[in-house]
């Protein structure tokens, strides 16, 4: 049915309301989209009352028709009374011709039944038949052989020529389909005896001609006795009887568990020797077969595998039972070579199939999946594992001992880590099967590494510095000798557990140095796995980035314990300062020229720090710590010089304030005897040299007194009291 059209600017389409899956709630929602809900509301009357038009209009087009349909049904009770006898008759005259035509089908069916069993025994017969003619004409051509004495086909021998048995194998394969499809039957099992023989006779004479054409090197009798085998599909069974009677013995001579053992190359010498004999023994059959490049294609007998089915289970059979010895992983050096080696065998094997079909039947060969089993590969992973993991954990148990001279690390537990990294992939150690193990195994090494380096950094204690009292400074402060001769106070020697500034500075180094060498092992992992076909090289890329960041992890410790271990050695003896006040106060000392010897104590660290990281780090990263140091320590310093600012004032103020209630007592004054500068702006003025002379030596250190911390401030702090200390 179709609704009347609507005007152009309704904001639905008619055609919506007649859809099967009409839904008022997705109705208004896409309105919506458009119109306000007010105009949808609109529309929506406007197009009822075309409705309602329309519906009007077909009921007057319609109405006499609506009117009269009353009228016209008059009288129709009557004449369907009139039918029903009619059509009750035709029904029974339907339901008897039915059941006639149904006795009729069901005759033709049990005579179509009873045609078809007598088909099938038909058949039966037939096939007994042709079974007792086939058996009867094999029998007739072996009695007719036989009686032949002098016949040509037959030289001197019981055994039936190649032709012949060409001609009995084709009959007998005939017997054989026939006798499979008459099987249960009671005239066959008379007949069995009669092929039992025939097939005895048959598997013998083909076995003695295949043997006899292999040992003189005819070509035409073993085609002839392998297109025979084919026909009664037996080529299994040729296969078995090559591998029986041409490989076994070959092989109980080469393998000779004596033989191998005796000569240091005895086992590569025995792999070169089996592979000399398909060359040299199975030159014939490949010829035959086609597994050769042969005189005449059109002759070649196709089905048979010679290499796979017959040589390669014989080799593998001796290799098993005479030289399972080879098989023992205990040490995994031999095991190593004598597993290369024979890989190397089964790939050499594998390049003189025929094919690519003979080589992917050689490897889904049970022989060839037993011989691949034998090799204990879990366990040599595990043997290198212990040897590979133990070296790492022995070189982590010594501690930060440093490395050997010529290494290109500092450290020897980081000697050890490359060494065991680079000995994963080596070619003594590499087994390409155990390549996911040997690359777990390389993400482990690094991954201990770095927990190591976390334990080392956290676990160890720092420096017991602090804990020792502060030396007092010399009573000659401003003395050359005695700025340069302090005793080592500030030495790395601390607890045991301690680290030292030179290890810091190793840790930092050695972990620059392998995350460089990490592109060279990652080109030694990406050969290694390019030659099993491995393509996905971005995993290996983010793998041993996420190592990279692993071995980064520490940095930021390494930095606080490098920079924390330079502020506690260099604080020590900048909290002399807190002394310089007593070296003044009533000494009548000169006016001071120089800075104090506490600061090239303090500052002999900071040195020491290039001196070692010369050539180790980066002059970036070496400044860094120095500046992160001199910041903490300068915060510091800062503290204590305002300590004693602050007290100096102070003592200043009191004695002012007591000079003036004395009035004049000459006794408590701080100024000279001679009338000189008072205590006091001593004091400040060797304060000022010595943040003065801080100044000049962070300068010396390559960084600016900018990068500083609290530094300006300090200096402004000092300049104040320089500037006090000349006014007095």
């Amino acid at each position: 049915m179709n609704l009347p059209k609507g005007p152009d600017s309704l904001c639905f389409d008619k055609d919506v309301f007649m859809k099967d899956d009409f839904d008022v709630d997705h109705f208004v929602a896409e309105c919506r989209k458009q119109v306000q809900l007010e105009e949808m509301r609109e529309d929506l009357e406007l197009y009822y009352k075309l409705l309602k038009t329309a519906m009007v209009e077909l009921i007057n087009k319609d109405y006499a028709d609506f009117v009269n349909l009353s009228t016209n049904l008059v009288g129709m009770d009557k004449a369907l009374n009139q039918l029903s006898v009619p059509l009750g008759q035709l029904r029974e005259e339907v339901l008897s011709l039915r059941s006639c035509v149904s006795e009729v089908i069901n005759a033709i069916d049990n005579q179509l039944s009873k045609q078809e069993d007598l088909q099938k025994k038909k058949v039966c017969v037939l096939r007994l038949i042709q079974v007792v003619r086939s058996v009867e004409k094999i029998e007739k051509i072996l009695h007719s052989q036989n009686s032949k004495e002098c016949s040509s086909l037959e030289i001197s021998s019981p055994l039936l020529a190649g032709q012949i048995l060409e001609r009995i194998a084709t009959e007998f394969n005939q017997l054989q389909f026939h006798a499979v499809q008459s099987k249960g039957m009671p005239l066959l099992d008379k007949v069995r005896p009669r092929i039992a023989g025939i097939t005895s006779m048959l598997q013998q004479s083909l076995e003695g001609l295949l043997i006899e054409g292999l040992q003189t090197s005819n070509v035409d009798m073993v085609r002839h006795c392998l297109r025979t085998y084919a026909t009664i599909d037996k080529t299994r069974d040729a296969e078995a009887l090559v591998g029986q009677v041409l490989v076994k013995p070959y092989m109980d001579q080469v393998i000779v568990e004596e033989v191998v053992k005796s000569n240091q190359n005895g086992l590569q010498l025995m792999y070169s020797r089996l592979l000399e004999f398909v060359p040299h023994h199975c030159r014939l059959l490949r010829e035959v077969t086609g597994g050769a490049i042969p005189s005449d294609k059109a002759d070649t007998v196709p089905g048979y595998d010679f290499l796979v089915n017959s040589v390669w289970p014989e080799i593998i059979k001796g290799v098993e039972e005479k030289l399972a010895y080879l098989f023992n992983p205990g040490n995994p050096d031999i095991f190593y070579e004598r597993y290369s080696l024979s890989m190397e065998f089964v790939r050499r094997f594998e390049r003189q199939c025929s094919s690519q079909a003979s080589v992917k039947r050689l490897r889904v060969h049970p022989s060839y999946i037993s011989f691949q089993n034998k090799w204990n590969l879990p366990v040599y992973f595990q043997l290198r594992y212990k040897e590979i993991a133990g070296c790492l954990e022995n070189a982590i148990n010594d501690g930060l001992e440093a490395a050997p001279a010529g290494s290109t690390f500092h450290l020897q537990v980081s000697e050890v880590l490359w060494s065991c990294l680079v000995r994963c992939w080596s070619d003594k150690v590499y087994l390409s099967p155990l390549a996911h193990r040997f690359w777990k195994l390389t993400l482990q090494l690094y991954s201990r590494y770095a927990k190591f380096l976390d334990e080392v950094l956290t676990k160890t204690s720092p420096l017991e510095v602090t804990k020792e009292p502060t030396r007092p400074l010399p009573s000659s402060a401003s003395s050359t000798s005695s700025r340069t001769s302090l005793d080592e106070g500030g030495s790395e020697s601390g607890s045991p557990t301690s680290l030292s500034t030179k290890q810091l500075v190793y840790i930092a180094a050695d972990i620059q140095k392998l995350q460089a060498q990490i592109p060279e092992l990652s080109e030694m992992v990406k050969q290694r796995l390019e030659a099993i076909g491995f393509k996905n090289f971005s995993l290996v890329e983010d793998a041993l980035s996420d190592s990279k960041a692993c071995l980064s992890s520490s940095i930021p410790t390494l930095n606080t314990r490098i920079t924390q271990h330079l502020t506690e050695r260099s604080c020590r003896f900048l909290k002399s300062a807190s002394e310089v006040p007593r070296l003044y106060r009533r000494t009548n000392k000169e006016l001071p020229v120089r800075a104090s010897a506490y600061m090239d104590n303090a500052l002999r660290p900071l040195h020491q720090l290039l001196t070692d990281s010369n050539g180790l780090v980066t002059p970036h990263t070496a400044q860094e710590w120095l500046r992160v140091a001199l910041s903490e320590c300068t915060q510091k310093y800062y503290e204590t010089i305002s300590e004693v600012l602050s007290s100096v004032k102070k003592m200043e103020e009191s004695l002012k304030r007591l000079k003036q209630a004395r009035k004049g007592a000459a006794t408590t004054t701080t100024t000279g005897a001679n009338g000189g500068p008072s205590d006091d702006t001593k004091i400040r003025l060797q304060l000022a040299l010595d943040v003065e002379y801080l100044g000049e030596q962070i300068q010396k250190m390559g960084l600016q007194t900018t990068d500083i911390t609290m530094f300006s401030t300090l200096m402004e702090l000092v300049k104040e009291a320089r500037e006090l200390a000349e006014q007095n």
